[in-house]
């Protein structure tokens, strides 16, 4: 049986993992202007996606770039929090750091958008010209 930290395996203690994970993106999704925007975009690529029944293979791609949004949004939350309590006052380290973190959700947003664009493009072209 592996162990982790000297622990045995645990079906609850993975459920807690989950619990807590979950806390993590509600967190996010509270405390982050910008996550709020990527909530109402992922909504947005969701209804689409199901309205122009995209394909399989469409679909994936726009799984990973929500996906890609999501992770890049939870880690800048995670390293303006531990930064924050590192370090409460400002400090130009600690603010290139942030910065850095935002860029990163940013890159994220943009090569999202990009998939966006290229797989629901298309599709929305096609429904122009069929009015």
């Amino acid at each position: 049986m592996a162990t982790h930290a000297g622990k045995p395996f645990s079906l609850r203690a993975r459920a807690r993992s989950f619990v807590h994970a979950g806390a993590g993106l509600a967190y996010t999704l509270a405390s982050q202007h910008n996550a709020r925007i990527h909530a109402a975009a992922t909504l947005a690529v969701v209804a689409a996606g199901a309205g122009f029944g995209v394909s399989r293979s469409e679909w994936c791609w726009l799984v990973a770039a929500i996906a890609w949004v999501w992770t890049a949004e939870a880690f800048n939350t995670a390293l303006e929090s531990l930064a924050d309590a590192a370090k409460p006052e400002p400090h130009p380290l600690v603010g290139r750091a942030k910065d850095a973190a935002a860029g990163a959700v940013l890159a994220a947003s943009i090569g999202a958008a990009a998939i966006g664009l290229i797989v629901l493009g298309p599709h929305f072209l096609a429904l122009l010209h069929r009015t």
